[in-house]
């Protein structure tokens, strides 16, 4: 494992830099989605456009307005791309930690909408951008997971309310839910160590994240196969994927509470 280290000395495995720490937040972006097959949102599939029209248009609230079948259309299309995904041993990593309880508190913050944290089994999870599994009402903002709704009825009518149903993810010209922001800065505040995984952070609101972190005394550690615009921030900066570098990490703390004997 290749380490960098712009503030501190890094062991040279990395294996010991979660130990002692009891309040962990992890935020995590497209780059753990990649290592499982996802494509990048730009790509959408494997191309800017779809149909002739530019992804950026076909994700805004004006087409939610203009024409939300289409949406519906085409995030159905995208859906189907994800569904051939699988969680891998990054997103399997985090789960099993929150699971196992290997800290006081473990908080994952990610950028992803394709549900596959939940899929590995993740629990304390903020889905900053919504999940692209779940339907919500233009109205009472009623959510629903798309399992429980006939995949022919598109769009969606809602059971509270019955007006139509949008994809539960945040488009093109939409803000962050407040609520959910709010709760990743006040985590932030708190953790000892922010674990930020496959993401350069720099796109705000989720930018501040790392930096309210890091202002409160935490430490920052990144893992990336590429240095990024927040690797000067850094403590530590962990060069290689999250298949890679998070199984090893997390096995570092299970060590530590369940010694050989």
């Amino acid at each position: 494992m290749a380490l960098s280290a712009p503030n501190t000395s890094v062991p040279d495995d990395g294996r010991m830099l979660l130990r002692g720490f009891k309040r962990l937040l992890v935020l995590t972006g497209a780059g753990i989605s990649a290592e499982s097959g996802v494509p990048t949102f730009r790509g959408g599939g494997g191309a800017a456009v779809w149909r002739g029209m530019p992804f950026e248009s076909l994700s805004s609230a004006r087409m939610v307005q203009h024409d939300l079948p289409l949406v519906w259309e085409w995030f159905d299309y995208r859906r189907g791309i994800v569904a051939g995904c699988e969680p891998n041993a990054g997103h399997r990593a985090i789960a099993d930690a929150q699971t196992s309880m290997l800290f006081d508190d473990l908080t994952l913050v990610t950028q992803n909408i394709d549900g596959l944290h939940l899929a590995a089994g993740s629990t304390d999870l903020i889905e900053l951008h919504g999940n692209i599994h779940q339907a919500r009402c233009l109205s009472c903002n009623f959510r629903q997971g798309l399992n429980e709704i006939d995949p022919t009825d598109r769009p969606p009518v809602c059971s509270e309310c019955f007006d139509s149903m949008r994809p539960n993810v945040v488009l093109f010209g939409e803000t962050l839910d407040d609520t959910l922001i709010l709760s990743a800065y006040e985590k932030a505040a708190i953790c000892d160590v922010c674990l930020v995984v496959g993401t350069s952070a720099v796109v705000y609101p989720a930018n501040q994240i790392p930096v309210i972190a890091k202002r409160n005394g935490a430490v920052l550690i990144e893992v990336n196969p590429e240095e990024t615009d927040l690797t000067p921030t850094c403590d530590h900066s962990i060069r290689g994927t999250a298949c890679e570098i998070l199984p090893r990490l997390f096995s570092s703390v299970t060590n530590q509470q369940h010694p050989a004997p």
